[in-house]
Formats: C-alpha cells, structure tokens, sequence
C-alpha cells in the first residue's frame, strides 16, 4: 500500500531537512512542473480528480481555472494554505505541517505557479506552535534552495511565501472569513459573489486550499492522474488521512486508500472499542457532521458514498460516541463551542446557536419542557442551509439533527428523568 503523504513521517523523529527531502525525490515534482505550462499543471491536477481534503470535496484543478489567467488578469495574485485546522476532533493536517513541512511548500509552489501567483501565505492556527518553528525553519531552507524568490530554479517564475500565525478563532477556517483576518480585520465571512478566485485577499484572485489538499500536489504532477486514480477503492481516487477519536483502543491517524471502509478504521485499525463499553455512532468527518450509526460502518468513507448514507465526509477524521456517554451532553459540549465559535456576523447564527445549547442545558439539568425537543428539531431547520451567511450553524446543526433522530430515546428519558440519567 503507497502512502505518500505520509512517506517521510517518522514517530518521534524532527521533520526532514530540505536535503533530506531532496534524498527522497523532493523538489523533482516542482522541477517537473516549472516544465510545464500552468495551463498544463491545472490539467493534470483537474484530470486526477483530486477533491479539496479541507471539508467541501470541491475539485481541486476545477477551482484554480477559476482565477483569471493572461496579461489582463489582475495582480497581484495570491495562494493561501489554509492550516487554521479548529474543526474539534480533526489533527490531520497538524501530522503534516510538523512531520513533512517541505511536501507542504512544494505543493504550494506548483499551485502558485498553476494560477501565477505573485505571493503565497500559510495561515495557521495559533496553538500549531511546533508547527511554525519547522515551517519557518523550512521556509528559509527553501528560499536558501532556490525553490522561493524571484526566479525559481532559473524559470522566470518568482514567489515570496510567508507563515501567518492566526490569532484563532473557529471562524477563520471558512475562507472569505480568512482572508479577512489576513488582512488584519474582523474574521467575519464576506457575501458572495465575488468569489475568492476573481476578488479575494485584498481584492484581488485569490485561491484557498487545505494543507492535505496542497500535500497532495507534488505526487500528482510527478506519477501522474491515473496513478492517483489508482490509490482510491472507489471513485475518489488517492489516498485519506483518516483519524478515529473516542473511546477506542487505539485512537491515531493512518494514510488508508481513499473508500476505506469505517468498520475497518474502527476495528482494525482503531483496534475496536474499549473494553466494557459498546459502539453506538460516530461522526464521520469532525464534529460538524452527521451522526451515522452501526447500520453504516460498512459505507467506504468516501466523499459520495457518505453523503448517500446521510453524513458527509469532512475531514475524514471521526468521533466515535459509546454506549456509557451520553449523547444529549455530548450534543451540549459541541453545541457549547459551536455557539462560542460564532461570529456574531448573522442573527441565526449568534441568537439560535445560544438558544441551542440553552435547550440542551436544560435537557441535562432537568429544567426542559417537552415541547423543546421541537424547538431542537425547529432550530436545525431555521439554521440550516440558506439561513445564514456561511456554514457555521448549518454545519452545527447537522450533529444535533441526526442525534435527534438516532437517540431520540435518550432525548425523552432526560423529560421522564427529570435530568441527565447518565449524572
């Protein structure tokens, strides 16, 4: 089984040096491309069908032919790697950003060079402190190199990259609310249209991409789309940084071939449940996703094949919720952080996400009425798709709706009881 993201990761081991890199063919991919037209470059990653690992699943090459090309397109143009990575349940991009940060700049490098950027920035999460030493340490390596300036490797093609320590907040992983942090304003999400490929940082074509996404690049443009095809078990093709969190066994990260079942995550891989308790759901892509339940684990963890069991994919690292929590206070603590997280940009947002986690308090803490229960299930709809300015509130409905509808039980015994049961 391949795993090139992943490659030269080694437990307990610093992150490979630019000339430990180059050993283990770093840079060939970039050397390749500075060979191409962007045009061309733009193909391959189109033609590879690489989707966006950051959440949405948009195509990758599909999203760069968006950003004006030609003398008369705006400039400058900007890249931006999101590594902002505040999703709870979700450290997959933290493994790479610490463990191979140079596959992080060479990707960027040929993305900026696919849509003729002029300058690049890595917005990163603020707590990620380890992963700005090697990342800072990397960015010098790589300008040392030749791989970033004004003429890379003789081509004629400049970039100046720069690290951008975010001050955090949930919010700037949404990008338009990214670029305005960037910029040194407010991160609150921005209409649209105009989208970010023809009016973003600044005002000018910008395109945001995840960490894994970028990661993904160098392998594409040097083995080629149908050998990218080749790693999926379905009709994604690569390979997933897949995580399992809860009370598992053996909770981590693992690079799997993209269609990876969920029963093999959580059984062969997460070494099944804890001793002394059961399985009951999982969230399959970080805490803004659908809950799915035992009838699933069978569904490839695959963009298409997860929403078609109700869910979506996310981030591809799950939670897994057992039979000795419980799921109301569960739904609270997410709820809790989601509400905290909001902006305050949109009323549905800032005023229904508290009234949520209102109604879920209550629940716990005996003081609920039973008509709240439609209240919950009244609120996931109001502040669903369409309501609101971005999808904060969509996205925290969407444990909350399939929790209601997967344990409802528990929902009407915290009415009989008078309280949480668990407590």
């Amino acid at each position: 089984m391949e795993t090139p993201l992943t490659r030269n990761i080694l437990p307990g081991r610093e992150p490979p040096t630019r000339r430990a890199y180059e050993r283990s063919g770093g840079y060939t991919a970039l050397r390749q491309a500075l060979r191409m037209t962007p045009q061309e470059v733009q193909k391959r990653v189109k033609d590879s069908g690489l989707r966006g690992r950051g959440g949405a699943g948009f195509i990758t090459g599909l999203k760069w032919t968006f950003v004006p090309m030609g003398d008369d397109a705006p400039r400058p143009k900007y890249l931006v790697a999101n590594a902002d990575e505040m999703e709870p349940g979700s450290f997959k991009d933290r493994l790479l950003l610490e463990g191979d940060p140079h596959q992080l700049l060479e990707g960027m490098i040929i993305a900026a060079y696919a849509i003729q950027a002029d300058m690049a920035f890595i917005f990163l999460r603020w707590a990620y402190r380890r992963a700005a030493r090697h990342l800072e340490q990397a960015i010098a390596e790589a300008c040392e190199g030749g791989y970033l300036g004004s003429d890379i490797l003789g081509s004629g093609y400049g970039l100046d990259l720069h690290l951008h320590v975010s001050a955090g907040r949930y919010m700037c992983g949404e990008e338009t609310a990214l670029l305005n942090a960037l910029e040194g304003r407010r991160a609150n999400p921005r209409s649209k249209p105009p989208f970010p490929p023809v009016s973003g940082l600044f005002g000018k074509p910008t395109t945001v991409n995840n960490v894994e996404t970028l990661c993904n690049v160098p392998h594409i443009v040097a083995n080629g789309p149908d050998w990218f095809k080749g790693l999926g078990r379905g009709s994604d093709g690569g390979t997933k940084l897949y995580g399992v969190s809860g009370k598992v066994k053996r909770p981590g990260l693992w690079e799997l071939p993209m269609g990876t079942p969920a029963r093999e995550l959580l059984e062969e891989h997460a070494g099944g449940m804890r001793d002394g308790v059961r399985f009951r759901g999982l969230l399959p892509g970080g805490a803004s996703t659908d809950f799915l339940v035992a009838e699933h684990l069978d569904v490839p963890m695959d963009f298409d094949s997860v929403q078609k069991a109700g869910s979506r994919l996310g981030t591809g690292t799950m939670i897994v919720l057992d039979d000795q929590t419980c799921p109301v206070g569960m739904l609270r603590n997410l709820e809790h952080f989601f509400a905290q997280e909001s902006c305050g940009w949109c009323t549905p947002c800032w005023s229904g996400l508290a009234w949520v986690e209102r109604m879920l308090a209550d629940l716990e803490e005996g003081r609920a009425r039973p008509e709240d229960l439609e209240q919950l299930e009244a609120h996931t709809r109001l502040l669903g798709p369409g309501h609101t300015f971005c999808a904060l509130a969509p996205g925290a409905m969407e444990p909350l709706q399939s929790g209601l509808k997967y344990f409802r039980g528990d929902f009407e015994e915290h009415l009989r009881a008078g309280g949480c049961p668990w407590k």
